[in-house]
């Protein structure tokens, strides 16, 4: 997928959902370093990395569609973030970890993985800055 394909689908995304494109784009190189075809060992999938119960309860048929992907990712991000009140940290927590990880840890679980892709992914979002 172009770089410029890429950015057009993210910027669609992030005005449809009032979402920075710059947190979508951040989020997009941790999970899955921009591959569409990206799948992990829990199975997420995607350029987003959707779980498939996320991608189903977002309405994703095929989580290996690029704007598919993105919109489901997006939306999911957005609600995140209204739960933790446009707390980037606690909804990237709640990305990885899923929120109800975040809820019992009243925080960012102490999880080495989610920690440092916390940490990842603010990091990202400086350097974009």
């Amino acid at each position: 997928m172009s770089a410029a394909r890429l950015n057009h689908l993210v910027a669609q995304q992030a005005k449809r959902a009032k979402v920075p494109p710059k947190l979508i784009a951040a989020v997009i190189k941790a999970e899955s370093g921009g591959d569409p075809s990206a799948v992990s060992r829990a199975g997420a999938q995607g350029l987003m990395q959707l779980m498939p119960s996320t991608a189903l309860a977002y309405g994703i048929l095929n989580p290996f569609d690029p704007a598919e992907n993105i919109a489901g990712g997006t939306s999911y991000l957005r609600d995140l973030l209204k739960r933790y009140h446009h707390n980037v940290s606690l909804a990237l927590a709640a990305y990885n970890a899923g929120p109800g990880a975040v809820d019992a840890a009243g925080g960012i679980p102490a999880f080495l993985e989610t920690r440092s892709y916390v940490a990842q992914v603010t990091s990202s979002l400086r350097n974009e800055r």
